[in-house]
């Protein structure tokens, strides 16, 4: 990543914990990354392909993080992969935002992508094509569901819990019988 980019990033971030999304300009962007608009442009196209691209990055390196690039379908996994999203849902730290209820949408969208890729590929021994077609979605949408729990505050335990909890409920469910 081009230093320029990345400062272009760390001002978005340091603006998304100071105020709403839909008040962050352009200007605000290239004065904090102390660039011009047209460096600016050379790189996104606006603020929205800027955000698209953090939060696509973020989700890949969150699991990448918590998995230590090592893709495999048990418990530790699942419990990281948990944390993963619990982590994922906290960065930048914007969830007292207004604007963060917005967000949400964007960011399950982009870590549910990165959870069915990794059990996608930790399923591939394991499963037939079509098991793994069925499995994946739910497996993927039990995870970010109790992540998006846990950061949203809708649940008392804490996230070390939860994924333990969430990883012993997905192998129970794994253990059933095959047809």
């Amino acid at each position: 990543m081009t230093r320029t980019k990345q400062s272009l990033i760390n001002a978005f971030v340091n603006l998304v914990n100071e105020k709403d999304f839909e008040k962050i300009t352009v200007a605000d962007l290239t004065k904090g990354a102390q660039v011009n608009r047209a460096t600016f442009y050379a790189h996104f196209n606006d603020k929205y392909e800027l955000l698209d691209y953090i939060v696509d990055e973020s989700a890949s390196a969150v699991i990448e993080k918590h998995t230590s690039g090592v893709v495999k379908f048990d418990k530790e996994s699942i419990y990281q992969l948990v944390l993963a999203v619990c982590d994922y849902h906290q960065q930048p730290n914007i969830q007292c935002r207004q604007s963060y209820l917005g967000l949400i949408p964007l960011l399950k969208e982009k870590i549910l992508i990165e959870l069915k890729k990794y059990l996608t590929k930790s399923l591939d021994i394991k499963y037939t094509d079509m098991e793994k077609s069925f499995y994946v979605p739910i497996y993927s949408n039990i995870i970010l569901e109790a992540g998006y729990l846990w950061a949203s505050g809708k649940v008392s335990f804490d996230k070390e819990t939860i994924a333990k909890k969430v990883s012993l409920l997905v192998l129970e469910d794994n253990s059933l019988p095959r047809n």
